[in-house]
């Protein structure tokens, strides 16, 4: 199979960068500067033993490669934000022999949080979602780092909305060969839901910086319970906390990089790269729709994902929100939920 990475950016470029360390053939989808620097000098991929590069195909979208083969895999690995464009591009693409991209071929979600799934499932016939545990980082146009070591990441899939099949078989098999575990689950919802309220603290991570305190980590405590009592009354199962560290075990260890510094994750890197996007609408932001539609207030998660959007639009520095203002914004919130509980009804 032909790997098309749609998104060659951290998650993109580790999983594209091991693809091809194993002999897999793989087709890297960026723009901008990150294109030309991967077009010029490849990808540059930091990894424990060292850095690796790559010189791989790379393009803008589906034009230069004309039809699509019948034995591709598209692996999107955009920011769920971008996931409606990037599905309106490929979705009707030809693939030789007849029919399009989302009638035959099959689309890997390398993605966070679970609206991509939806989003995909309107388009594609053949969509696999994925909860993705890959510490990875966006260093420069060309280069990306994983930091994790014996794997750079844990990769559990299926079918949406659920199941396995042949294909989600042969596509693990490939990431295990190249320094994942990626184990074929029929519920990889429950996995990604698992893995959605972890995110929650990534737009607190990218407000304040890593949590490093008692007021931190006790204000992320909050955060999570608040996306529990929510998924509780939708009725969502998700993996619990033992399930996963059993999981994970020590599988991925995080070790020092040379020339390539963890500052935070997903969301922290968003607005340290200043893209003036941010995911928080699909993860805070899900707990928010959630809430809403089954009567949970979420003040919390609504706050973090409003501050997380304002910081993006205007481009603030991350990290740059002081713990104890976020703390003293976060109790003013629940202190207006708790007010309004006990205001007369209709008022």
């Amino acid at each position: 199979m032909r790997y098309i990475i749609i998104g060659a950016g951290a998650v993109g470029g580790t999983v594209g960068g091991r693809l091809a360390q194993s002999g897999r053939e793989v087709v890297l989808v960026a723009r901008g500067g990150h294109l030309a620097a991967l077009a010029e000098q490849g990808l540059r991929l930091r990894v424990p033993e060292g850095e690796l590069t790559y010189r791989l195909p790379a393009v803008d979208g589906p034009g230069p490669l004309g039809e699509l083969r019948g034995d591709d895999v598209l692996v999107l690995a955009a920011k769920t934000q971008d996931t409606v464009a990037a599905l309106e591009t490929w979705a009707h693409v030809p693939v030789a022999g007849g029919g399009t991209a989302a009638e035959r071929l099959p689309l890997l979600l390398l993605q966070n949080g679970v609206e991509s799934g939806r989003l995909a499932l309107r388009r594609f016939r053949n969509a696999y979602g994925v909860c993705v545990w890959l510490p990875s980082t966006f260093v420069e146009p060309g280069v990306v780092s994983a930091a994790g070591t014996p794997l750079s990441g844990i990769l559990h899939l299926g079918r949406l909305p659920h199941g396995t099949d042949d294909t989600a078989r042969r596509i693990a098999a490939d990431l295990e060969a190249s320094r994942f575990e990626a184990p074929v689950v029929p519920d990889v919802a429950r996995w990604q839901y698992a893995k959605l309220l972890w995110n929650l603290g990534t737009a607190f991570e990218a407000l304040c910086g890593p949590a490093s305190d008692e007021g931190a980590h006790a204000l992320l405590a909050r955060v999570r319970a608040e996306g529990e009592a929510v998924l509780d009354a939708a009725g969502i199962a998700r993996a619990g906390a033992g399930e996963q560290r059993a999981a994970r075990g020590d599988k991925v260890t995080l070790v020092p990089l040379d020339g390539a510094p963890r500052g935070g994750g997903s969301s922290w890197q968003s607005l340290a790269r200043g893209t003036g996007t941010i995911e928080a609408d699909y993860l805070n932001g899900e707990i928010v729709l959630l809430g809403r539609l089954y009567g949970v207030a979420t003040p919390l998660n609504e706050l973090l994902q409003r501050l997380a959007n304002l910081f993006a639009r205007e481009q603030r520095a991350a990290g740059s929100l002081p713990v104890a203002e976020l703390v003293r914004m976060a109790d003013a919130a629940e202190g207006r939920v708790s007010s309004d509980s006990f205001a007369p009804h209709g008022s």
